[in-house]
């Protein structure tokens, strides 16, 4: 594999899609990958898009043969990504953009070491907590459980090779533009 391998992770309502949208806009040629899930698609997602969404059985053969260069179970869902597309891209030297939770970020870093890690953090936790339940596509029951594990993801923070604040979209994405070394 010779292209460069981005991993972008964070807490739940970071903003991660908002920012991979505006980097793609300054990248054009970066791959993003699209992550298997086993949860229901949301309003005005499509399939193969935003996410090629499985069964649990699909799933669990992805992982079974090998299929996942990461996976992780997130709010009870099952998220991954297919191993394949990204390794073709990286040996064609494309830039790949992963949008991933922290589970799978470790297991990146474990089987890619030379991935770089960028943490996507919010302003100020206040910032998160009006974030996610401003949204209104989950119960409060499901937005009580992305809180407590953003307070587990915000502590690994150090884990990540860069971190980035995403206080406003388009300068988060010009940061990890140029951080990750996309453009001089």
């Amino acid at each position: 594999m010779t292209g460069r391998l981005i991993v972008l992770s964070g807490p739940s309502g970071v903003g991660k899609s908002t920012v991979v949208q505006a980097v793609r806009e300054l990248v054009p040629e970066i791959w993003v990958s699209v992550s298997a899930t086993t949860r229901a698609p949301r309003p005005g997602e499509t399939d193969g898009e935003h996410y090629k969404f499985v069964s649990s059985e699909q799933f669990a053969d992805l992982v079974a043969t090998g299929g996942l260069l990461e996976w992780a179970e997130f709010a009870g869902n099952f998220y991954g990504t297919p191993r394949e597309p990204v390794q073709v891209r990286l040996a064609a030297d494309i830039p790949v953009l992963l949008e991933i939770e922290l589970q799978g970020a470790r297991q990146v870093r474990a089987a890619i070491p030379e991935a770089l890690l960028v943490f996507l953090k919010p302003p100020s936790w206040p910032d998160l907590v009006e974030r996610l339940e401003g949204r209104g596509t989950e119960e409060a029951e499901v937005v009580a459980r992305r809180l407590e594990v953003a307070r587990i993801e915000m502590a690994a923070e150090s884990e990540f090779d860069l971190a980035v604040v995403n206080s406003a979209v388009g300068d988060a994405a010009v940061q990890l533009v140029r951080l990750a070394g996309l453009r001089p």
